[in-house]
């Protein structure tokens, strides 16, 4: 197969050459989003959550814990802030963490989300961190989203 100038060479590479570029372009935007693989954290330093860490608790055992809330930041910094922003401000992509209620009525919506992900017409808009993670890192994520509350 000939190009319009004849040559079947110039034609040939002309096709690979804007393949490549399509294959560059959405390799990019795939990396672009980083590593998605959960980073696991050292929760070894908190308490055990009673009446053991397998049965989930409905509210935040270590709210105002300073402990929870330096593991917390770092937990969230490693997992959650890809999509929910840095420092927990959100930059449109997902919930603005910061505007979830105090207290236990925030921690319900928390524990839901955080067990189950969020799943939209077959769409994962958020995977399940609960078995990943675990109990105490969630709770410790928590207690230092606490921290970073606003109403505005």
């Amino acid at each position: 197969m000939a190009d319009p100038t004849g040559h079947p060479r110039i034609g040939r590479v002309l096709l690979l050459a804007a393949a490549g570029v399509l294959t560059l372009s959405g390799a990019t935007r795939i990396m672009a989003h980083g590593n998605v693989t959960p980073q696991a954290v050292d929760t070894s330093a908190l308490p055990d959550i009673q009446p053991n860490n397998d049965t989930w608790v409905q509210h935040n055992p270590y709210r105002g814990n300073a402990k929870a809330i330096e593991i917390g930041a770092s937990a969230y910094g490693q997992n959650c802030a890809r999509c929910h922003g840095l420092d927990a401000i959100s930059g449109g992509i997902a919930p603005d963490l910061r505007l979830l209620e105090l207290g236990d009525s925030g921690d319900e919506w928390f524990v839901q989300r955080y067990q189950h992900g969020s799943v939209r017409e077959g769409k994962v808009y958020m995977p399940p961190m609960g078995e990943v993670l675990g109990q105490k890192a969630g709770w410790a994520i928590r207690a230092w989203l606490e921290t970073k509350h606003t109403d505005e």
